[in-house]
């Protein structure tokens, strides 16, 4: 039961760092791209998904609460800096992206600001918060693994970005974003290569699984994809090919931490709830998903269209 109840919520997880971990990217990318009709268009290609996408790290944080309330607690202990600095420009993109479009030129220019520091924010905290729970035992997240990690994902929502940039938009900004994408995919590359020699031998280890014998395997495949797919006019396929790369890793992640939660200080089965509690939550769980699912699917099915 406990089992079933960490890989729920790393499905939860895993969905919002590939959805909202786009976003993030795209608001990232407001840095770079200067013009306003570029803005402008880039704004309207997330604003209909954004919080559809953040429904998944809500699922993830009162899932964690029911099922996990141990391990909550002591993740506030441990990690209540990055966390606040996380929701609060979390808030402050949300801000950003729903009132652009009728603020004035002044107004629109802090905005916009605002727009791609708190999308910067958001994306370190969160790898941070990542890199801190990789240590064994976790500790104190202002250290050079967290900080690495925190890197590099804001170079993989950064790389997720360009190409939903390059699928979504007309014109020069999909030119633009391809190929900051394959400066992006290489900081990106090395980043995780100094993660692996620098952080906890786990990562490494996790090569004698099963199942981290595939989520390498996986990874491998989509670091050489990645850019190769660049060059195909099919423009979906290298942003499916980055979130598969982004999935492998997270995954690779996992199953090297596993059995802990937290490591050094709780596995999965001392930090869960009782067998009742999981079992009502998971219940709650097996409706909620499927739901946001159609929801999520919905919404980019309206919105499949270019934006010009």
């Amino acid at each position: 039961m406990a089992d079933l109840s960490a890989l729920t919520l790393a499905f939860s997880l895993l969905m919002y760092v590939l959805l909202d971990g786009t976003d993030l990217g795209t608001g990232m990318l407001f840095a770079l791209f200067r013009n306003e009709d570029d803005r402008r268009r880039m704004a309207a290609s997330i604003l209909p998904v954004w919080d559809a996408n953040e429904t998944w790290l809500v699922l993830m944080a009162a899932g964690l609460i029911a099922l996990f309330p141990l391990a909550y607690g002591q993740v506030f202990v441990l990690l209540y800096v990055p966390l606040f600095v996380m929701l609060l420009a979390l808030v402050a993109r949300a801000v950003a992206l729903e009132y652009r479009s009728d603020a004035s030129i002044g107004a629109q220019r802090v905005l916009d600001g605002t727009m791609y520091i708190s999308s910067f924010l958001a994306a370190l905290s969160q790898g941070v918060m990542a890199g801190a729970l990789l240590n064994n035992p976790a500790h104190a997240w202002f250290s050079f693994v967290p900080l690495l990690t925190g890197a590099g994902v804001v170079l993989a929502y950064l790389l997720a970005g360009c190409l939903w940039l390059r699928w979504r938009l007309q014109g020069d900004v999909g030119q633009r974003a391809r190929r900051l994408a394959w400066l992006f995919w290489l900081l990106l590359l090395l980043a995780m290569v100094w993660l692996v020699l620098a952080g906890p031998p786990s990562i490494l280890d996790a090569w004698q699984r099963p199942l981290g014998k595939l989520a390498w395997l996986m990874l491998a495949v989509f670091v050489v994809t990645t850019p190769l797919l660049l060059f195909t006019p099919w423009r979906i396929l290298p942003l499916m090919s980055a979130l598969g790369l982004m999935a492998s890793w997270l995954a690779l992640l996992m199953v090297a931490n596993y059995p802990w939660i937290l490591p050094g200080i709780m596995t999965v089965t001392q930090a869960a709830a009782s067998p009742e509690s999981q079992r009502f939550v998971l219940w709650g769980y097996a409706i909620a998903v499927p739901v946001t699912l159609i929801y999520n699917s919905w919404a980019f099915w309206i919105f499949r269209g270019k934006v010009t």
